[in-house]
């Protein structure tokens, strides 16, 4: 792939929204997980999530359009004035028309539909906000941006489950190093805090349960682990050819040099214990970036934390690695904040570039008696100083689908 330069970051994470104040609680592994008060969960098997608490603080949304749209759009707009102004996009100084936007999520606008059909049967049809339509749907936050920017270029969005939003990225890269636009906004959010998207992920059987101890209770590949939080947020970046982002005298980031993508086949919710798909997915990215498995200092694991997820995605980077497999740093930076499910590989991808600029690979936390059948080099509870020039970040939805993007400092 020809490199594209990422030149902007927004975040909206449980960890903050600054990029420096969200840099030092991700490096210093301060858990982010606590239990869930917004709704009484009680009743629920897991209670525990990752919220964000700053939104207000950073909004850039009047009043009249909130009551419109669902919280997933709010996070993608914060999200995206944030990496907009980054990258020091001067939007009248742009042709719109070749501007994209590339987003991906699980879930959609949960918290909107949920209110919108609780009034529907309890007041009927006159109950229900004429929004409720376009609420709530996956494509929101696309519309929402577009809208709002007057962006009209090529644009997608993608439904991939937890690998939506690395999808979106790298369809975003792909359609930049085609010609099809000049830069794109691109990235992910989820807002799965609420009480029907809560069990829906809980029918999956990949939360945790470990509601006494929320700080401590997302532990990837630890022996003892038994699943994951969910997390609220949103990532957002921009895209643009390299050869434009030195011509506009603007930082970057890092390049995205290597796309791949596979699917397992297997059952619609677990992945296949072998491994051999998402190692597939690695080679496909690595030969696409044109680099060999020697290369890479970092992983950026997907980090379920569900015995049979961990142990393939263990196994896919040996079968991809080889004898380097056991040596290449690795982390799941998600086990500070929670899961955010479709959202979490575009801020697993901000993390690397954070990482790499300086010179640091994040922590996993929680993992206190690492399961040697995983046979990984876990970066545990403390950073560990590294030059990263190369790294891999894994994203993995339900139902065996693997996805894998190279970065390049």
């Amino acid at each position: 792939m020809e490199k594209i330069a990422i030149t902007g970051i927004g975040i909206v994470s449980p960890s903050g929204i600054e990029p420096r104040k969200f840099w030092s609680n991700i490096k210093h592994g301060r858990s982010a997980v606590e239990p869930i008060t917004r709704f009484d969960a009680s009743k629920y098997t897991s209670r525990i999530a990752g919220h964000v608490h700053e939104l207000d603080a950073y909004s850039n949304v009047s009043s009249r359009l909130l009551k419109k749209i669902d919280v997933f759009s709010h996070m993608a707009l914060v999200g995206a004035e944030l990496a907009i102004l980054d990258a020091k996009l001067d939007l009248t100084n742009e042709n719109l028309d070749r501007a994209g936007i590339f987003m991906g999520n699980a879930l959609g606008g949960w918290l909107f539909a949920e209110t919108e059909l609780r009034d529907l049967y309890i007041e009927g049809r006159e109950g229900v906000s004429p929004f409720a339509a376009s609420a709530w749907f996956p494509a929101a936050p696309q519309g929402q941006i577009s809208i709002r920017y007057q962006m009209k270029g090529y644009s997608k969005t993608v439904v991939a489950d937890r690998a939506s939003s690395l999808m979106a990225i790298a369809y975003g890269a792909r359609t930049l190093a085609a010609g099809k636009d000049d830069f794109v906004v691109a990235g992910g959010m989820e807002a799965p805090v609420t009480p029907y998207a809560l069990l829906c992920c809980q029918t999956s059987g990949m939360l945790t349960t470990n509601n006494a101890n929320p700080s401590t209770a997302y532990r990837p590949f630890d022996v003892n682990r038994d699943g994951f939080p969910i997390a609220e947020g949103a990532g957002i970046i921009i895209l643009e050819k390299l050869d434009r982002a030195q011509n506009r005298g603007v930082k970057v980031y890092a390049n995205v040099i290597g796309y791949g993508t596979t699917t397992d086949g297997v059952d619609r919710v677990h992945p296949a214990a072998d491994g051999r798909e998402l190692a597939n997915a690695i080679k496909i990215a690595l030969d696409d970036a044109g680099i060999s498995p020697d290369a890479i200092d970092y992983i950026s694991l997907d980090g379920a934390g569900t015995k049979i997820a961990d142990l393939s995605e263990a196994r896919a980077i040996h079968l991809a690695f080889g004898a380097k497999g056991k040596e290449i740093l690795c982390s799941a930076p998600k086990s500070i904040y929670g899961n955010m499910l479709g959202a979490s590989g575009a801020l697993d991808v901000i993390i690397t570039c954070l990482a790499m600029g300086n010179d640091m690979v994040p922590p996993t936390i929680n993992v206190n008696n690492p399961d040697p059948a995983c046979g990984l080099n876990l970066v545990l509870n403390e950073p560990v100083d590294k030059i990263i020039k190369n790294a891999i970040v894994i994203s993995r939805g339900r139902g065996g689908i693997n996805t894998v993007l190279v970065l390049q400092k």
